[in-house]
C-alpha cells in the first residue's frame, strides 16, 4: 500500500512537471513572437499617423489641464472627448507621464501639436498597452488551446494580425488593448462550472463597455452565455442573476459617478446620431453595397431622364454627415437598429435554447456572429469594427477547420477594406507587402494546422484579386488622373463587402447546420462526430 502511495505522488509530480513544462513553452512562443512583432512595431513609428493621433493627443490635454466637470464639454478643438469616461481616466493617466516627455503636448491650445517627443510617446503607449493584448492570448489560449501547436497558430493569427498593426500602429489607436480585454473576458465566461472565473470575466466585461461603448453589440452574446451557463440550472437563479447586475452597476458607477451632473451631454458624445449613416471610409458592409445599388440606380435613372437632381453622386463625397436617397428608402438608425436585432437573433436564441450549445466554442461563434451582424447592419460604422470579429475567430481557426475556412475570407476582405485608411501614396507597397506577407503566411499556416485544402473554387477565385484591388489606386490614377476621387475606396469597400457578407451566411450556416456533435464527450463520441463531420466536409 505504501508503494502504491508513492506511485500516485511520482505520476502526480509527473503530471504537475508537464503541466509547468507545456506552460512555459506556450509563454516561451507568446514571449519570442510578443518581441518579434514590438521590432516591427517600432519601425513603424515614423510612419504616416492619421487625425486620429490628434484626437488622443487632445483628449491628454484636455484630461491633463481641464478639470473634470470641462471633459465632455470643451469644443476648443473639432476632436471633442466622445469615447466612455474610462477611456478618460485612461487618457488622464497617461497625460501624468506625458508632461514628462513634452509639456507643450497637455497643453489644449496646442492644436495639431506633434514634436517628435509626442510622437515617440503615444506610439510607445500603444505598443505598451498592447501588454493586455499579449496577456489576453495567453488567458485564451489557455482555455481553447489543448495543444502546444495550436497554441502557436493561434499567437501568430492574433499577435501578428495586419489589421491590428495598420489601424493601431500606422493609423493610430488603442484597439489591441480594447481586444486584449475582451480576449480576457471571453475565456473566464467560458469557464463552465468555475463561479469566480465567471465573476471576474463579467468583471472584466463591464470595464471594456466602459472603455469602449460600442463593444455593446457582442453584450447580447454575453447575457444569453451567462443566463444560460451561470444562471440557469444552478438553483440559485435570482441570486446569481443579482450578482451580475451588481457587478454591472459597481463599474457604471465608478465610470459615470463622476460625471452625473453632465450624463446628457456625456450621452450625446457617445451617440453622435448626426453623423449619417456611413463614415467617411466606407465599412465594407451592407451599406456599402446598398450604397452601390443606389449609385447605379441613380446612373440609370439620370440616362433614362427620370432623374434631374445634381445630388446623383449621394454618399460619394467621402463626408461625415446626413444625406438622403434619391432612388431607394432611407435608412433611418432606428432601421439600422432593428436590422442588427434581427441578424443577431437566431444565433442567440440557439446559443439560450438548445443544448448542444452548452459548450464555450458556441459562445465565441455567436459573439463573432453578433459583432458581424453589428458591423454590416450598423449605424455609422467604422471599418476598424471588423477586427471585433476577426481577432476571437483566431483562436477558434487555429482548432477547427471549418472556422479557419471562414478567418482565410474574413480576414483577408476585412484587412484588404481598411487598407484605404493609408491613403498616402508612398505607402502602397508597404499595403501591399503587409497584405499579402499576412495572407500567404495564414493560409499556408491553417492548411498545415488542418491537412487540408480549406477554400472551394469560387473562395479561391475571390480572394486572389484582393491584393489587385489594392493596386487600382495607381491605375485609377493612371486611366482618370483627379477625377472620381472616391472610386477606388467605393470599389474597394464594394468588393469586400461582397465577401464579408458572404462570410457572414456561410458562418450563420455552419453555426445552425448540426450541432449534435459538440467538442465535449467521451473519445468514442468524438470519433463518431468527426466521421460525421468528415463525411460532410
Amino acid at each position: 500500500m505504501f508503494t502504491k502511495g508513492k506511485n500516485i505522488l511520482k505520476e502526480m509530480q509527473i503530471n504537475r512537471d508537464e503541466k509547468v513544462s507545456s506552460v512555459a513553452s506556450r509563454d516561451g512562443v507568446l514571449l519570442k513572437t510578443f518581441l518579434l512583432v514590438t521590432c516591427v512595431k517600432i519601425l513603424l513609428i515614423p510612419t504616416y499617423h492619421s487625425t486620429d493621433f490628434e484626437v488622443h493627443r487632445n483628449w491628454l490635454a484636455i484630461t491633463y489641464s481641464l478639470p473634470v466637470k470641462e471633459w465632455y464639454t470643451n469644443t476648443q478643438s473639432s476632436w471633442t472627448l466622445d469615447y466612455p469616461p474610462l477611456f478618460a481616466w485612461f487618457e488622464y493617466c497617461l497625460s501624468q507621464m506625458a508632461v514628462f516627455f513634452d509639456p507643450e503636448m497637455v497643453k489644449v491650445e496646442n492644436l495639431n501639436y506633434a514634436s517628435p517627443a509626442t510622437v515617440y510617446f503615444q506610439r510607445a503607449t500603444v505598443i505598451f498597452a498592447d501588454l493586455i493584448f499579449a496577456y489576453g492570448m495567453r488567458e485564451m489560449s489557455g482555455t481553447f488551446c489543448k495543444s502546444l501547436n495550436d497554441h502557436a497558430v493561434f499567437v501568430f493569427l492574433s499577435l501578428c494580425n495586419m489589421g491590428l498593426l495598420i489601424v493601431d500602429h500606422i493609423h493610430f489607436q488603442y484597439n489591441g488593448f480594447l481586444l486584449g480585454i475582451l480576449l480576457i473576458s471571453m475565456s473566464k465566461v467560458s469557464k463552465i462550472g468555475k463561479e469566480m472565473s465567471v465573476l471576474q470575466g463579467v468583471i472584466w466585461f463591464a470595464i471594456l463597455l466602459n472603455l469602449k461603448h460600442l463593444y455593446v453589440y457582442i453584450a447580447p452574446a454575453y447575457i444569453v452565455w451567462l443566463l444560460k451557463s451561470y444562471c440557469l440550472n444552478s438553483g440559485k437563479f435570482f441570486k446569481r442573476l443579482f450578482t451580475l447586475g451588481l457587478i454591472v452597476l459597481a463599474v457604471l458607477t465608478v465610470s459615470f459617478g463622476p460625471f452625473i451632473t453632465q450624463l446628457s451631454q456625456v450621452i450625446s458624445r457617445l451617440f453622435p446620431f448626426k453623423r449619417g449613416l456611413v463614415h467617411s471610409y466606407w465599412a465594407a458592409n451592407g451599406w456599402a453595397l446598398y450604397i452601390g445599388v443606389e449609385k447605379v440606380l441613380s446612373v440609370i435613372w439620370k440616362r433614362l431622364g427620370w432623374l434631374k437632381d445634381a445630388k446623383s453622386a449621394v454618399m460619394t463625397g467621402g463626408l461625415v454627415q446626413e444625406q438622403s436617397f434619391l432612388i431607394l428608402p432611407t435608412p433611418t438608425p432606428i432601421v439600422t437598429f432593428l436590422l442588427t436585432f434581427l441578424a443577431i437573433l437566431p444565433a442567440l436564441w440557439s446559443l439560450l435554447c438548445k443544448k448542444t450549445y452548452m459548450n464555450s466554442k458556441y459562445f465565441v461563434r455567436c459573439i463573432v456572429l453578433c459583432a458581424l451582424s453589428s458591423f454590416l447592419f450598423g449605424w455609422h460604422v467604422h471599418e476598424k469594427a471588423i477586427l471585433t470579429a476577426i481577432i476571437p475567430l483566431c483562436v477558434l481557426a487555429a482548432t477547427n477547420k471549418k472556422d479557419a475556412r471562414i478567418f482565410i475570407i474574413l480576414s483577408s476582405a476585412g484587412h484588404t477594406a481598411l487598407l484605404p485608411l493609408l491613403y498616402p501614396s508612398n505607402l502602397l507597397s508597404l499595403k501591399l507587402l503587409l497584405l499579402l506577407t499576412y495572407m500567404l503566411s495564414s493560409i499556408l499556416v491553417l492548411i498545415n494546422q488542418h491537412v487540408r485544402p480549406l477554400l472551394r473554387l469560387h473562395e479561391w477565385l475571390y480572394i486572389i484579386p484582393l491584393p489587385l484591388i489594392t493596386f487600382y489606386e495607381v491605375l485609377h490614377k493612371l486611366l482618370f488622373g483627379n477625377e472620381l476621387p472616391f472610386l477606388p475606396l467605393a470599389f474597394t469597400s464594394t468588393y469586400c463587402a461582397i465577401g464579408i457578407t458572404y462570410c457572414w451566411i456561410l458562418y450563420y450556416y455552419l453555426y445552425l447546420q448540426n450541432n449534435t456533435c459538440t467538442d465535449n464527450g467521451t473519445a468514442e463520441s468524438k470519433l463518431r462526430c468527426q466521421r460525421l463531420k468528415d463525411k460532410q466536409s
